[in-house]
């Protein structure tokens, strides 16, 4: 994320917050599925909605990526509406073992993370069983 502003990097957490929001993620939870340093309080995460960018912690950044990425492939999986990628967000699913996307970032951390965007994306799913990647 060094390619960003620092205009850029408050644009980019403004709207990951809009999205945890809007999949009915809570405080605690933000703070796990971000990454975000021990030491931050859920009092804190209201200037990431207002004028401050995440940390520079390359785990942070992963993550907010991945976030990213998985919002993209719920608008590309529901283009005619957007708003169905919340229910998905939050409905049991058989690759998660009935658990929601959402816990299952939540408990597995990363690797659930990159377990949901490999589900809803096709070619991060190729490329991470593709030899060498």
């Amino acid at each position: 994320m060094d390619s960003l502003s620092y205009e850029e990097r408050v644009r980019l957490a403004r709207g990951i917050m809009r999205l945890l929001e809007r999949w009915g993620v809570g405080p605690e939870d933000q703070l796990t599925i971000l990454g975000l340093p021990a030491e931050t309080r859920t009092r804190h995460l209201r200037r990431f909605h207002d004028d401050t960018p995440f940390p520079d912690a390359p785990e942070v950044w992963e993550r907010v990526e991945h976030l990213v990425n998985i919002a993209d492939a719920l608008r590309t999986t529901y283009p005619r509406d957007p708003a169905q990628g919340s229910p998905w967000m939050n409905k049991p699913h058989r690759r998660f073992d009935q658990r929601t996307p959402l816990a299952t970032m939540i408990e597995d951390g990363l690797r659930g993370i990159t377990a949901v965007r490999a589900e809803l994306d096709c070619t991060y799913a190729w490329s991470r069983t593709e030899p060498g990647a």
